[in-house]
Parts: structure tokens; C-alpha cells; sequence
């Protein structure tokens, strides 16, 4: 164990660790052994769900549940739990294998979004819940105070814009698949048939898609 985790961790939670041995398990990749951070990150991102899920409703008391759900969908995402990961300095704590590491896995969404849900899954663990949904609102903050309107999907709002232009809906191609099976790439074309397309990155199908789907509909709407 680095010397340095259990400050690491006593910064990023609020409070000391104590079980430090479960939140090096929740930093551990697969790669790395059998004991590693899946089981909990099944947990985190439950606790994670419900921490949102009851913020939303007291935050917005005013709102139907279809904006609700979309303000979670867009605070749930692998993405977005790999930038809270990346701002708390998780990757310098990650315990790789060498593959792993060689095939950048310390920087990957897929993996750094996992670690990151694993870790609140430990807090909960060694904590409780208050705790665990104490350090998500922490940890979440800035991003619910930037939503001042319930986000569209990209996806959804292409197909209204091509609804209401008269257009076919549009079809998604998958372009391109790459990268280790712990950390994948895919490409993926959006297009509105005898108008437009674009094309959009990310560590999942459904990621891809949706950033060429906001790339569609930036290109539409110039």
C-alpha cells in the first residue's frame, strides 16, 4: 500500500479512511487480481443513484419527473463520474496490471468512472449512508447548480429537430471499434438521410452515439 493513500484518501473523503484496505480494493483493476473494485462499484452506483435521485427531487420541487430524469441520466454517466474521478486525483492511486497500465487504462472513462463508483460504494461500506451521500453531494456539487434547465438528451433532441423539419428520423452506424476490451473505443455516424451526418467518440455504443448526435445537431442549427 502507498504510503500516501490513506492522506489521499482523508483529503478526498473529509474524514480518515479507517478500512483503508477496502478503498484500496475499490482502486484495484481487475488486472491487478481477483480482489478488485467490481463488486464495489455494483454497490457505489447505487448509492450514487439514490444520492441524485433524492437531491433532484428536493432541489427542483417544482419539476415533472421526465426533466428530473433527464437532469440524473445526464449526472449518472460514465463520463461524468470519470471527470470527478480525474479532479479528486484518482488515477495516481489506481492499482494496474502492466497490460493495463500499457494500454492506458489510468485514463480510461470506462475505468476511471468504475473506480470512482466503486470508491463511494466503500465509503458507504465503511461509513453508512449519510456519509456516502454526504461525499457525493460534495463531490457532485458544481454540477447540479450548472444545470439551470433540465438537459435534452442530444439524441432525443435530433429527433425532434428532424420531426419538426419535416425529415426522416436518424440512423446510427457504428464506424469504428478499437482499443483493449478494459478501456474500448467506438465511432459512430448520425445522419439525417439527403441532409446531414456527423460522426461522434466514446467508450460505449450508447456514448458514441450520443456525441454524434450533438454533433448533428450543433452542425443543423449553425
Amino acid at each position: 500500500m502507498s504510503d500516501s493513500l490513506p492522506g489521499w484518501l482523508t483529503g478526498v473523503l473529509g474524514t480518515a479512511p479507517g478500512d483503508v484496505a477496502m478503498y484500496q480494493r475499490a482502486l484495484t483493476h481487475g488486472s491487478q487480481g481477483a480482489v478488485n473494485y467490481e463488486r464495489l462499484e455494483f454497490l457505489g452506483d447505487r448509492v450514487l443513484g439514490l444520492t441524485l435521485a433524492e437531491w433532484l427531487y428536493e432541489r427542483f420541487p417544482d419539476e415533472p419527473e421526465g426533466k428530473l430524469s433527464r437532469r440524473f441520466n445526464s449526472l449518472v454517466t460514465g463520463q461524468v463520474c470519470a471527470e470527478v474521478a480525474r479532479e479528486i486525483g484518482v488515477a495516481s492511486h489506481l492499482r494496474l496490471g502492466k497490460q493495463a497500465r500499457d494500454d492506458g487504462a489510468s485514463d480510461s472513462d470506462n475505468v476511471l468512472g468504475d473506480v470512482m463508483e466503486a470508491l463511494i460504494g466503500a465509503h458507504f461500506l465503511a461509513h453508512g449512508f449519510a456519509e456516502a451521500r454526504a461525499l457525493v453531494r460534495r463531490l457532485w456539487d458544481s454540477r447540479i447548480d450548472a444545470q439551470a434547465a433540465a438537459p435534452k438528451h442530444p439524441k432525443s433532441a435530433l429527433q425532434e429537430w428532424a420531426a419538426a423539419n419535416n425529415r426522416r428520423a436518424p440512423d446510427y452506424e457504428l464506424i469504428d471499434r478499437s482499443g483493449p476490451g478494459h478501456a474500448p473505443r467506438f465511432r459512430v455516424k448520425a445522419v439525417i438521410a439527403k441532409l446531414a451526418d456527423a460522426e461522434g467518440e466514446g467508450s460505449s455504443k450508447q456514448e458514441a452515439e450520443t456525441a454524434a448526435a450533438a454533433a448533428l445537431l450543433e452542425r443543423l442549427q449553425k
